[in-house]
């Protein structure tokens, strides 16, 4: 990961001990490399550390309900693997002097921002080109008179967490199966976006989804205007994994968001893995390399990358060793805001994305008892192989399929374990957000 130095290197006093600190030991901030929350900081603690212990020590209080604490978010240890204990506040430079200087910690990175990947464009094709081997033909993303092969149960039993910028969950398409289950800080419930509400529909909406008997879970960690920070969007992925803990429902998540790379949502997005939650993510809109990319380049996660109805590799998509499989994700009609009966044509590797969480779910409603790695050898196994064209090399060719229209030829299951590669390159972040459509629209 690319990161610089943002404190100044000498020795200060460990916190909670008399001992001095070593140059050597003062750690630096981890610089995004991307727009962040000014001010705001993740910190990690070692995994061998006392997490009350360490509190105590601190020169501020530690309370994210008390206003005069710098405190926004803290972590239970049980969230994270090694049960470190992590938390994330608006500190002063004295505050992070202190922070950086203790012992304790293992790294401390500034709260980066992330944003819900698009490109805002005005029975779709997609459901067709996700239940057949056969290409779907013709150019008319318009018509709602594709067919959806598919079997029951249609992923009954199971939650899909859309993290995203929440779910209008009284849309028609829901039919009472969509619930808000958690919202960020100082976040509306509802979503004022879309952006949400059209990823649970193609998820699992009833005309428009894939595992049509899903229940659906909102998790705002975006703002209506499409962005979120690291913390709160770590913050929803504890909640997944302590609701779905809480249930014992077989789940999904599905992140239809990207920006630059952080070590700490990538390290949550492994921890949700690890308890037993798949987690599908969005490859980017940037058309690079999606090793450049949070949570795209987690190797645990099945990575996203979108096509046309002509099966061509959209032009905005990532790509690279690190994309997992390709789903429909241009012009593509599902739910949207404002009324029960809205829907709405979008594309982006977020539209992508939730159909393939759909097709997780709906392989996990028939198998309930699968594990991550289980249910990603499967699904990867089920797609169409080398029907994709503009795929640069290095890329998988293999577009997402749900069995029904018969078998596919078997195909070699990426490492789950390998490490990705940082790119000494920034996305384009601005490029990214498909807001900005909208904001050059308002000028």
């Amino acid at each position: 990961m690319l990161f610089s130095s943002l404190a100044t290197l000498f020795a200060l006093v460990a916190i909670g001990s008399g001992a001095p600190v070593q140059e050597s030991r003062r750690l630096s901030v981890r610089q995004a490399n991307g727009p962040v929350v000014k001010g705001r900081y993740i910190v990690k603690l070692k995994s061998s550390v006392n997490a009350a212990v360490h509190i105590d020590s601190l020169p501020f209080a530690f309370s994210v309900a008390d206003s005069n604490s710098p405190i926004t978010q803290s972590y239970s240890s049980d969230f994270f693997s090694g049960k470190s204990f992590w938390y994330a506040g608006d500190f002063s430079k004295t505050d992070l002097d202190a922070i950086l200087a203790s012992p304790d910690v293992d790294f401390v990175e500034e709260d980066a921002i992330f944003y819900a990947l698009d490109q805002q464009k005005n029975a779709p094709w997609s459901l067709q080109s996700i239940s057949s081997q056969t290409p779907v033909g013709g150019s008319d993303t318009n018509r709602m008179d594709y067919t959806y092969s598919y079997t029951e149960p249609a992923g009954a039993g199971v939650d899909i967490y859309i993290i995203d910028t929440g779910v209008y969950a009284e849309h028609e398409e829901f039919g009472g199966r969509a619930s808000i289950g958690f919202a960020a800080n100082n976040l509306p419930k509802q979503d004022g976006a879309g952006h949400g509400t059209h990823c649970a529909g193609s998820a699992a909406g009833k005309t428009f989804g894939v595992a049509k008997n899903s229940n659906i879970i909102g998790v705002k960690v975006l703002a209506d205007n499409g962005s979120g920070s690291t913390s709160d969007i770590v913050a929803g992925l504890q909640y997944v994994v302590q609701n779905a803990k809480s249930t014992g429902r077989p789940s999904v998540g599905s992140m239809s968001l990207g920006g630059g790379t952080s070590q700490a949502l990538d390290d949550a997005v492994r921890t949700t893995i690890a308890a037993g939650i798949q987690m599908i993510v969005a490859a980017g809109n940037s058309g690079v390399d999606a090793s450049a990319q949070s949570p795209a380049r987690v190797p645990e996660a099945i990575t996203v990358g979108a096509v046309d109805i002509g099966n061509v590799k959209a032009g905005f998509s990532n790509f690279g060793s690190l994309v997992d499989i390709f789903a429909p994700g241009v012009n593509i009609t599902s739910a949207w805001i404002g009324a029960p009966d809205a829907k709405n044509k979008i594309s982006g590797t977020s539209m992508a994305t939730p159909h393939v969480a759909g097709l997780a779910a709906y392989l996990l409603s028939k198998e309930p008892t699968l594990t991550p790695a289980a249910l990603t050898s499967k699904l990867l196994g089920l797609g169409t192989q080398n029907v994709i064209t503009g795929l640069p090399s290095g890329t998988v060719n293999l577009l997402a399929y749900n069995g029904e229209g018969g078998a596919s030829a078997p195909v070699a299951i990426p490492s789950q374990t390998t490490t990705p590669t940082d790119k000494n390159s920034c996305p384009a972040w601005w490029q990214d957000c498909f807001w900005k459509d909208w904001f050059k629209k308002s000028l």
